[in-house]
């Protein structure tokens, strides 16, 4: 019997993932250490992005263990073997092929398949998804989320897909237990790692993406 693995806690924690997506991976590390200054610290790195599973390895390596590295579009078991192999600590596909995330689980990873239909996201359940990301959030957006929520309460969505800093909170409030935000976040800087003032720009939005999603706190016995 397949063993569900347990959320990531960064994800869990910070309730934000970072997808990092580039045409190559030269300037991921820099744009690594910047979101991780602004307290994200749960990042995607995609196998579309060229150089994809060293950058991730070396970010791994740089980042230490409070910061969590995954590697994205994450298709077969070929892919997954790689990016295990590479140091991923979870892995996000943009589908649900249940052979796959049987195998992640098996092997202890957090998988995040992409799913968007009742179907698709009890499927991937099933096979020990550790949560479904509701790809792509932003065809149906938070009403759409809300509606699967409501027959399928025990299932925890992330928001993927054309999720942006302002709409990160709606995601959220309609039951979303985390986002996951790649271009409005980084806009760039994975083109410039040289720029400090654009990495300088990155760590802002990462800090202003965390004071979207934090918790609003739990009101204490004095406070009634």
């Amino acid at each position: 019997m397949t063993l569900r693995p347990a959320l990531t806690p960064q994800l869990a924690d910070t309730r934000a993932m970072a997808i990092l997506r580039s045409a190559d991976a030269t300037g991921l590390p820099a744009v690594a250490r910047a979101l991780a200054a602004g307290g994200v610290t749960c990042l995607e790195v995609t196998l579309t992005t060229a150089g994809a599973l060293d950058a991730l390895a070396r970010i791994r390596e740089e980042l230490g263990s409070a910061v969590a590295v995954g590697a994205g579009t994450v298709l077969t078991r070929a892919d997954l073997r790689d990016a295990v192999a590479a140091g991923a600590q979870f892995l996000v596909a943009p589908n649900v092929e249940p052979d796959v995330i049987r195998a992640s689980a098996d092997l202890g990873v957090p998988f995040y398949p992409g799913a968007w239909t009742p179907t698709e996201v009890a499927a991937a359940w099933r096979a020990g998804a550790a949560a479904v990301k509701l790809f792509p959030a932003c065809t149906g957006g938070p009403a759409h989320l809300r509606q699967l929520r409501a027959p399928l309460p025990e299932i925890p969505l992330v928001a993927v897909g054309g999720v942006g800093l302002a709409e990160a909170a709606d995601y959220l409030a309609a039951g979303a237990c985390a986002v996951g935000v790649g271009n409005p976040l980084l806009r760039g800087a994975d083109r410039t790692p040289g720029d400090p003032a654009a990495l300088d720009a990155l760590t802002g939005r990462a800090r202003a993406l965390l004071e979207t999603v934090r918790p609003a706190p739990r009101a204490g016995k004095g406070d009634l």
